[in-house]
């Protein structure tokens, strides 16, 4: 029987390995960063902005590691390379390898170790929270790749394939 870990870990590296995937697929370095009218983040900017948040959240509050969250650059940041965006979500990716399956049910259980929001709210629901609002921003960015490059190629951000993998067959 799979855990909530285990799928939460498998949902969120499945969403961060797609956005690498949607990054990588902008023509360049500059489409990266474009806005339109209405939209005020770029992919670049939601990138950076998911990843400040997991190694944050899941990495220094969870894990202990020593990351500095500047949230205000990942909202701010209106240039930069692919590969640099790309290169942190691979660390993203291995901070959640890292750290999820350390946590324990009794972790799991009691309150998230911060107020978030000035609320309190239980581990589990906020991992929850947390995987959801990855996904939310890979969509967004899906969309960005389309409206900006004017291409309709769905890059299949969601494969079920890795949490079908992650759940073993009924018997």
């Amino acid at each position: 029987m799979p855990t909530v870990v285990s799928i939460l870990q498998t949902q969120m590296v499945r969403e961060l390995r797609s956005f690498i995937q949607e990054i990588e697929a902008f023509p360049d370095d500059v489409t990266v960063w474009e806005l339109r009218p209405g939209v005020t983040n770029s992919a670049g900017n939601l990138a950076a902005h998911v990843c400040g948040n997991l190694q944050d959240f899941v990495g220094r509050v969870l894990g202990g590691t020593s990351y500095v969250r500047r949230r205000e650059e990942e909202f701010g940041q209106r240039s930069g390379e692919r590969a640099s965006l790309v290169a942190e979500l691979q660390k993203t990716i291995a901070v959640v390898e890292s750290v999820l399956p350390t946590l324990t049910d009794q972790t799991l259980a009691a309150d998230f170790p911060i107020a978030v929001g000035g609320k309190t709210i239980n581990t589990a629901t906020f991992l929850v929270h947390l995987g959801a609002h990855l996904a939310m921003h890979l969509g967004q960015a899906g969309y960005l790749r389309r409206i900006v490059t004017g291409s309709n190629v769905s890059l299949n951000p969601v494969p079920l394939g890795p949490i079908a993998l992650a759940v073993p067959p009924a018997n």
